[in-house]
């Protein structure tokens, strides 16, 4: 099961693993704090490709068509998030304000979607 959360809210033990998909670390969240079981940074964003972004909502349709080529490229790490979902909970954790336009919901819909 994939689930989605951010970065500032309190971990769970619900979350089951937790697994950063940004490619900076979120603001102001200590390690400790984040609880994080993998920081990885190859299923984000390109930095081009966010900074255009900018969480603009009026850009979303065109960021997800975007982001989907990026991560055809990231098999690897993607087949890896499969994996660890079909046997327990996978939360990708985020940090952007924006709960409904971040690269995390667009990577849980691309992952659920290719499987």
């Amino acid at each position: 099961m994939l689930k989605v959360k951010r970065a500032y809210e309190a971990p769970s033990p619900s979350d089951g693993f937790r697994v950063l998909v940004e490619r900076l670390w979120p603001r102001g969240i200590s390690k400790e704090r984040a609880a994080l079981d993998l920081w990885l940074k190859e299923v984000a964003p390109s930095p081009d490709l966010r900074q255009w972004f900018h969480h603009e909502p009026a850009k979303w349709a065109e960021f997800q068509k975007c982001y989907t080529s990026e991560l055809k490229q990231q098999t690897e790490p993607l087949d890896f998030l499969r994996r660890k979902a079909k046997v327990g909970t996978v939360t990708l954790i985020y940090g952007s304000r924006d709960e409904e336009h971040n690269a995390a919901v667009a990577l849980k819909k691309y992952i659920e979607s290719s499987v």
